[in-house]
């Protein structure tokens, strides 16, 4: 029921995945009710300061983006945001002197494992929960997503590609440190080679190679040598993206989010319905049990390992 930070500075060194520049980024840790905050450091050392919210970020399809009112901003920023949102990290600063929060291998295994390396600090604050009350749903031509109350914190996401690759694909789960580290971290971003060379002559992607993403070729097999981590990977990944997205509702959901071929972009739009309607939810410091038990703390550890630095 307690606010944590994190027990030490931590640090990470990659490239973005959409420029393909050089990125360093370190998490520090914060006091109560800080929140996740961004400090963009510019090439002065000037800090633009961007707090996360499901407000400062536009709904868009590619990534998950924050930014300030000045227009700074700080994009594909899912994965650590699903490390810090499932490891139970409530107050946080991270600095970063790129738009982009760096690609690493794809996933989150990375940010995980550095958090668990510095370890958590329980803090004086009570957290704040966002508990579900009604189901609210949001719906496109070809997908959905809703909210429903359930005593605990559940994702169930499908996807359906016409990919013989991919094809339909379920996942659900109740988040947990554990079962986010074990199930669901080591799930990296996906897409399609005739996608990635279309983005690769627009200029884009230009970060994006096999060591940070599984790609589906032309023939629709996966050309990745080593494959897939997990059977289902392209599902865990949707689900991975999807506890990021959750995360920037500010406080902890105890409720249920479904999606049927969601992404970055109807995530917030879900959140956004369910938050804009005082209705649907009520704000509480009395969260419900949840299923399987007790709470998994992370490991404390005396030094802050840097990860990195990431090759093409």
């Amino acid at each position: 029921m307690w606010q944590q930070t994190i027990g030490a500075r931590v640090e990470f060194e990659g490239v973005g995945v959409h420029g393909g520049q050089p990125v360093h980024m370190a998490l520090l840790p914060a006091a109560e009710d800080t929140g996740i905050v961004f400090h963009r450091v510019d090439a002065s050392g000037f800090r633009h300061e961007i707090a996360v919210s499901t407000w400062s970020a536009p709904a868009v399809d590619l990534a998950t983006i924050v930014a300030a009112p000045s227009g700074v901003h700080v994009s594909t920023i899912e994965h650590i945001m699903a490390a810090l949102y499932a490891m139970d990290v409530d107050n946080v600063v991270i600095e970063i002197d790129s738009d982009e929060v760096p690609i690493v291998d794809g996933c989150a295994s990375a940010f995980v494992e550095g958090l668990a390396a510095v370890g958590t600090i329980a803090q004086a604050a009570k957290r704040q929960y966002i508990r579900v009350l009604k189901p609210v749903r949001v719906e496109t031509a070809s997908g959905f997503a809703e909210y429903r109350p359930y005593a605990g914190t559940r994702f169930e996401v499908e996807i359906d590609f016409s990919s013989r690759a991919v094809g339909r694909q379920a996942f659900a789960f109740d988040l947990s440190p554990k079962t986010f580290r074990k199930e669901l971290s080591r799930a990296r971003t996906f897409g399609f080679l005739a996608d990635v060379e279309q983005l690769w002559a627009a200029g884009r992607a230009l970060g994006s190679c096999l060591e940070n993403s599984v790609v589906i070729g032309h023939d629709q097999t996966v050309i990745n040598p080593e494959g897939l981590r997990y059977p289902d990977e392209f599902v865990r990944h949707k689900a991975l993206d999807a506890v990021g997205d959750q995360a920037l509702a500010g406080a902890r959901v105890l409720g249920c989010y479904h999606s049927y071929r969601g992404g970055h972009k109807m995530n917030a739009l879900a959140l956004r319905a369910l938050l804009s309607d005082s209705s649907a939810y009520e704000l509480t410091e009395r969260p419900a049990r949840r299923a399987g038990g007790a709470r998994h703390a992370l490991p404390a550890a005396a030094a802050a390992p840097v990860f990195g630095p990431f090759t093409l």
